[in-house]
C-alpha cells in the first residue's frame, strides 16, 4: 500500500471587483487540470463563480477576497475568503421559508452550491469568514 500525496493548495488573491469571477474560474479550471482524478470541471468553475460573485456583492470596496483551491485525492475542495463576518444566508439547511425563488436573480447561488456540492458550508476566519464546497473526483 502505498502513501497518498499530501493535498496540493492553491491560495490566491483576488481584485475586489466582478473581473475577480472569470479570473477565478480559469484558476479552478487550470488547478483540476494538475490532477489525475479531477472534478466536474465545469461544476467547479460554476460554484467558484458564484462565491466569488457573492463575496464581491457582499463586502466593502477594498477588502481583498482570496480563493484557496484544495486538490485533493477524493476531488477537490474550493473557499472563497472574504471580510465579511456575516454568513452567507443558509448554506448548509434552509428552512421552508428561505427557500429562493428559481425564478429571481438573488438567492440561486446558494441553491446551485448546496445542489450540486457533495458538501458545503462556512466558518469564520481572522478577517471575516472563508464559504466552501467540495465536489467528489469525476
Amino acid at each position: 500500500m502505498h502513501e497518498s500525496p499530501a493535498p496540493t493548495s492553491w491560495r490566491i488573491a483576488l481584485p475586489h471587483a466582478t473581473a475577480a469571477v472569470p479570473i477565478a474560474r480559469a484558476l479552478v479550471r487550470t488547478a483540476l487540470m494538475e490532477i489525475d482524478t479531477p472534478a466536474d470541471s465545469d461544476t467547479a468553475e460554476l460554484l467558484t463563480a458564484e462565491l466569488v460573485a457573492n463575496a464581491v456583492e457582499h463586502t466593502s470596496g477594498q477588502d481583498p477576497i482570496e480563493l484557496v483551491i484544495e486538490l485533493l485525492p477524493t476531488g477537490c475542495q474550493v473557499e472563497v475568503h472574504d471580510s465579511n463576518p456575516l454568513p452567507p444566508g443558509d448554506l448548509t439547511d434552509p428552512g421552508p421559508m428561505n427557500e429562493p425563488d428559481p425564478w429571481q436573480e438573488h438567492g440561486r447561488g446558494l441553491l446551485l452550491i448546496r445542489t450540486l456540492s457533495s458538501s458545503c458550508g462556512h466558518r469564520p476566519t481572522g478577517s471575516g469568514k472563508a464559504v466552501w464546497f467540495t465536489l467528489p473526483a469525476a
